[in-house]
């Protein structure tokens, strides 16, 4: 097939799953119900940790988890007391355990009394002049466990390229951070990083439709895989490649595969 057919095929399903529409079956419906860009970016950050699994799931155990923040993530974050995580001890998701949700209250709670937005966690480990996200990826996580008491345990719920890992979760959050449109999905929230270094969160459906679709040919879902099919989906559209991922994921999961006329 030729390039420019199979990028108007793509952007075509991009028109066709990045719309309003979207947000009610998918975990980005969470961040959605908040108007404080604090708010969106705490539930954002942890519902997109908690993305593995059934997404009816997901949505769910993100509900319990911002009950339990009495309905006011930031504020929450900010001022609660040690005896207030005890209410998150019974707050588990397949293996994010109870270890793992109270690093995350030390974390957030530690970097939201001395900061404004979580964008800086991300945005201080990247330069302008480069091409992808993957620094910022690795010195979030260095950062992340800079505690001497970070549970080992818990490194696994937020990855890293450095151990070459698809990196999936934090991909897709940065997506609804960074990505800039009049479409309604995704926040844009955040300015220090371009769209255009924003990396494809690599599920299982996009990867499937991506190596049907020619996209993507390395055997293994790792961060080289990552790097091959953003490179690819660049040369459709360099300013912002991570738009494609409503169209590979959108016909991989929410219109089912089978059902669509790939070309």
């Amino acid at each position: 097939m030729k390039k420019q057919d199979l990028k108007d095929f793509l952007d075509e399903q991009v028109e066709r799953f990045n719309e309003p529409g979207f947000i009610k079956d998918d975990p980005i419906q969470i961040p959605h119900q908040f108007e404080k860009p604090q708010d969106i970016e705490i539930t954002g950050f942890w519902v997109s940790m908690l993305a593995w699994g059934q997404r009816k799931t997901i949505i769910n155990k993100s509900l319990e988890l911002i009950d339990l923040m009495g309905g006011t993530p930031h504020d929450f974050i900010v001022n609660h007391s040690e005896k207030d995580r005890a209410d998150f001890l019974s707050f588990k998701h397949r293996t994010f355990q109870t270890t793992d949700t109270l690093y995350f209250l030390e974390f957030l709670q530690n970097y939201y009394q001395k900061h404004d937005s979580l964008e800086n966690a991300f945005s201080r480990f990247l330069k302008p002049e480069d091409e992808h996200i993957g620094n910022a990826l690795i010195g979030f996580q260095d950062l992340f466990f800079d505690h001497p008491d970070a549970p080992h345990r818990t490194r696994k719920h937020i990855a890293t390229p450095a151990r070459k890992s698809s990196c999936k979760r934090l991909n897709m959050f940065l997506r609804w951070m960074v990505r800039k449109d009049n479409k309604g999905v995704d926040f844009g929230l955040w300015n220090d990083i371009s769209p255009s270094q924003l990396m494809m969160p690599l599920d299982v459906h996009v990867e499937k439709i991506g190596r049907r679709l020619g996209l993507l040919k390395r055997k293994q879902r790792d961060w080289k895989a990552v790097i091959e099919l953003t490179d690819q989906l660049r040369k459709f559209d360099p300013i912002d490649p991570v738009k494609y991922d409503f169209a590979l994921f959108g016909m991989g999961v929410i219109e089912k595969t089978q059902s669509n006329r790939l070309p």
